[in-house]
Order: C-alpha cells, then structure tokens, then sequence
C-alpha cells in the first residue's frame, strides 16, 4: 500500500510540473505575440552640407581653386566650362537639382554637389558612400543624384548628342577616311555581342534597307561610287555597305590593304576602350539592379563623352581639318 501511494503522489507530481511548463509557455508566447513592434528610425547625421558645398567650391570653382585646371580635368572627366555649363542648366531646367529650402527653412545639398557626386560616381564607379566624406552626403541620396542625373543628361542632350550624322558630320568622316586610304568610309562596325545579332538589334542600317541612307559621291580607281561604307570583319553579311578585310591575303596589295583595314577598323574598339576609360561605371559591376538605370546610365555616358569629344576635339585630333574646308 506504501508503495502505491508513493506512486500516485510522484504520478501527481509529474502531472503538475508538465501543467506548470505548459502554462509558462503560452503566458510566454502571449507576452511575446501582442507585444508592440517598436518602429525603427534611421539615425540621423548631422554631416554639415553647407561645409561640403564650400569646400567643393574652394577647391575647384572659385577664382583661385586649390586645384589647378588640369586636376579638374582629371577628376571630373571634363573642363570646368563643360561642367559648368551642364550644372547651370541642371539648376535650370531639372526640379531635382534646383537649390531649395527644407521644413525648417535650411537649404538643402547645393546642385554643385548633387552634380559633383554623379559625375564621380560615373568617372569612377564608386558606391554611393564613397562621396559621403567630402561632398557630406549620404549613400541614398547619392544614387538617387546619380538617377536623376542620367535621367536630366538624357531627357536634356540626348536628342542633340544621340542625333544621326549631319551633313557636316558626314562630310567630316568622309574627309578624314579619305586621308586614312578609304574614300567614302563613314566608320567602322563592331560590337561586344554575336556580330550577326547586332542587324537585328541595332537600328544603324535601317536607312540602308530602307533607302534613305545619305547620298555620298566618291571616286576609287576611276569608279564613282554614291553610298558610303562601313570596314567590318569576316562574320558580316556580303552587303556592299560592308568592306570587310582580305582573311587570307595573297600578294603585296592585298596584305596591303588587310594592315590598312584592320588599323583602321579598330577605331570602334579604341573608341569603346577610351568610354571605359573615362567612366569606369561601365566597365565595373552594376551599382544598380533595374534594367532601366543602368540603361540610362549607359546611354548617359555616351552623351557626356560625345559631348566632350566635341568639345575638344580640335585639342587631340590626328589630322588638320583646315585641309578639309575646301
């Protein structure tokens, strides 16, 4: 009987103790489901921004900059009255850019250094809080300048700097290809994809197919010819717009004319090489993940550089376009 009742109790007593836990654990994960979420703020960093826009404007836009003309050229990928002129008509014309006030009636980041910060993010492919330091501006903010930016330089240039060729750009190819050996030569084609896929991707021949190509005249060994080419390699199609290279050469003139066509089809690949150069975005992985940014930000690079080529043009060119005005 003793035996049976010390059973009973510790029966009892296991009972109670399973009770008790189970108990415990629902008040536990009662507390824990209707407790509030506390909302997390971002910290906020007093970084000074009206400090950063005068340092910025000490060192490369006052009447004497710390850092002479050739620095700026280096750093900012252009010459300052090219900047100058893009940051006075962002100012202008992109509501972004413009200099306003807050809440508080503190004016916000300056457009010198909204436009400072995308051009050094382009020029050297940095992320966004690589600019935090010196330009006081925090990572959101700075890929959010770097949007707006390509988007203005798009929606601002693109239509004058994406244009087709006009007549007098034309005219300037075709004097130039003319000194190089290749009369009628209005460029060379080549592309980073299946040379094949580019006639379906790119619209560069549609005047061709079409029939609206410009009307060129141009005479080679006593033959006049009316339709302007490109030098492209082997992988084309046989059209007559394509002079493609001798793959096989037999004979002094036609090594020849392979050296000539192969230097001078090279000129597509020097001129991606040197975009690369100048904005080392496109060439570095994606900062961002749409599809449409970095778009824009592609196409926002081309139209700076065709901008700074025309630019200085007459600074770097191989040939003395006076030759040409005749």
């Amino acid at each position: 009987m003793a035996s049976s009742s010390n059973d009973e109790e510790q029966n009892l007593e296991n009972m109670f103790e399973d009770y008790f836990e189970q108990q415990i654990e629902v008040m536990y994960n009662n507390i824990v489901d209707y407790q509030p979420t506390v909302p997390r703020r971002r910290a906020y960093i007093e970084r000074n921004r009206e400090e950063g826009h005068n340092r910025l404007w000490n060192d490369y836009f006052s009447e004497e900059p710390t850092y002479p003309p050739h620095y700026f050229r280096r750093r900012f990928r252009m010459n300052r009255s090219l900047f100058t002129g893009i940051f006075n008509c962002f100012s202008n014309e992109v509501p972004y850019f413009q200099h306003r006030r807050d809440a508080v009636g503190r004016f916000g980041l300056s457009p010198l250094q909204k436009c400072t910060a995308a051009i050094r993010m382009l020029a050297y492919g940095c992320a966004g809080d690589m600019v935090d330091e010196y330009l006081r501006m925090g990572e959101t903010t700075a890929l959010l300048c770097l949007e707006k930016f390509t988007e203005g330089i798009i929606d601002l240039y693109g239509e004058e700097y994406l244009r087709r060729p006009t007549p007098e750009d034309l005219q300037r190819l075709l004097d130039i290809g003319e000194v190089r050996g290749f009369p009628g030569m209005i460029g060379s084609i080549d592309c980073t994809l299946n040379d094949i896929n580019v006639l379906d991707r790119s619209p560069v021949f549609d005047d061709n197919i079409y029939g609206r190509a410009p009307r060129v005249e141009f005479t080679v060994n006593g033959h006049k010819y009316h339709r302007a080419y490109y030098l492209t390699d082997g992988i084309y199609p046989k059209w007559p717009t394509f002079i493609q290279s001798i793959s096989i050469p037999q004979g002094p003139k036609d090594v020849l004319f392979a050296e000539r066509q192969e230097a001078a089809r090279k000129d597509v690949e020097r001129a991606f090489g040197v975009l690369q150069a100048r904005f080392a975005i496109v060439r570095n992985p994606a900062l961002l993940w749409e599809k449409e940014k970095i778009s824009n930000i592609i196409r926002a690079c081309i139209i700076l550089h065709n901008m700074i080529v025309e630019e200085e043009r007459d600074g770097y060119t191989r040939y003395n376009i006076s030759e040409f005005v005749e």
